[in-house]
């Protein structure tokens, strides 16, 4: 691994003890957050009200630098929402300036949309441009924002006027991690009892800002995905492991209470697997290789295929729980090398 690599290794491993400071009980989410910075990819987070989302996001924004940008999803959000927001100045002339997406050009690094499932899909339509081409068109010119990593939330226990993403848009997010309560005991007595934790912002200032030059993410990302290399029996196992997805009765995958030849709707896209690929690569990365271990793809596996898994209707209402099985099979029943 050459030094520079090594050097943003470093960086790498300080924005996620930074983050740290302002975060407890959720090391396995920080850890893939951070691969899905370094893999360039989006992420869609799951989790109850309160458990600290906005709060990750923030400190990991102020610790990579850039700017941050937050939006709520609510019913009657509109495409041009995001593009501008209109007034009316003091002098009583109407004015039109930038929204969130555009109002930082190509500083902005962090976007979060919060609840985005309330948001109508022609919303989420541009948000998926958005993030597959990390650009918009706007007042008859292309706007670039090259450093921007996505972030939203679903709503999942409130239905009403809620508008599930489609298979397109999970598509688009590397992963999706899920963020529970703790329940370390001394985890929850600090949360519950440390008033230390009762502050977003004190917690934030204590997170080191801008601690590695943004602006060379792109560059960084390219660099990790070729320096890590996959053997040739690791590649048949991650084919093996996308056959799958598809055809699970071929490789004995079985769920009780699951008509298996009635499940699958559609298995893992090839997007799906490249992110898979590339998140394992950061992750070797992160632990000093320059090469892939079947462990690497069994860490990142859960969060950046679950999502990608298509079920028919009949099973599809109980997705997470037929998700995380099926995930657990795949893993139990196809070889690693």
């Amino acid at each position: 691994m050459d030094a520079l690599l090594q050097d943003w290794r470093t960086h790498a491993l300080q924005v996620e003890q930074e983050v740290g400071r302002a975060v407890i009980g959720q090391m396995a989410t920080l850890r893939l957050i951070n691969v899905a910075l370094f893999a360039r990819g989006h992420v869609l987070l799951e989790g109850d009200v309160g458990v600290g989302k906005t709060t990750v996001l923030r400190a990991f924004s102020r610790a990579i630098g850039g700017a941050f940008e937050r939006i709520e999803g609510t019913v009657d959000l509109m495409p041009g929402d995001l593009i501008y927001h209109t007034f009316v100045d003091a002098e009583g002339r109407p004015r039109i300036e930038p929204g969130p997406l555009l109002r930082h050009g190509e500083a902005l690094t962090t976007f979060f949309f919060n609840e985005i499932n309330r948001a109508r899909p022609q919303v989420q339509s541009l948000l998926l441009r958005a993030m597959a081409e990390r650009s918009v068109s706007a007042f008859n010119r292309e706007y670039r924002f090259p450093h921007m990593t996505v972030f939203a939330d679903r709503n999942r226990i409130e239905r009403e006027e809620t508008f599930e993403l489609a298979s397109a848009a999970r598509d688009r997010f590397m992963f999706e991690l899920r963020m529970v309560t703790p329940v370390d005991r001394e985890v929850r007595r600090a949360l519950a009892l440390d008033s230390a934790y009762h502050d977003a912002d004190l917690l934030l200032e204590q997170v080191t800002p801008a601690i590695l030059p943004w602006q060379e993410l792109n560059h960084i990302a390219a660099a990790i995905q070729t320096s890590v290399t996959a053997s040739a029996a690791l590649q048949d196992y991650v084919l093996d492991l996308w056959q799958a997805t598809h055809t699970p009765l071929q490789f004995g995958i079985a769920i009780d209470g699951v008509d298996m030849q009635r499940l699958v709707l559609a298995g893992v896209s090839p997007r799906g697997i490249s992110s898979l690929m590339r998140a394992a690569r950061v992750l070797a990365w992160l632990d000093e290789r320059t090469y892939l271990i079947p462990e690497d793809i069994a860490v990142v596996l859960p969060a950046a295929l679950g999502h990608r898994l298509f079920f028919t209707p009949l099973y599809e209402m109980q997705h997470a729980a037929i998700a995380d099985a099926f995930v657990a099979q795949l893993i139990a029943r196809i070889a690693a090398p």
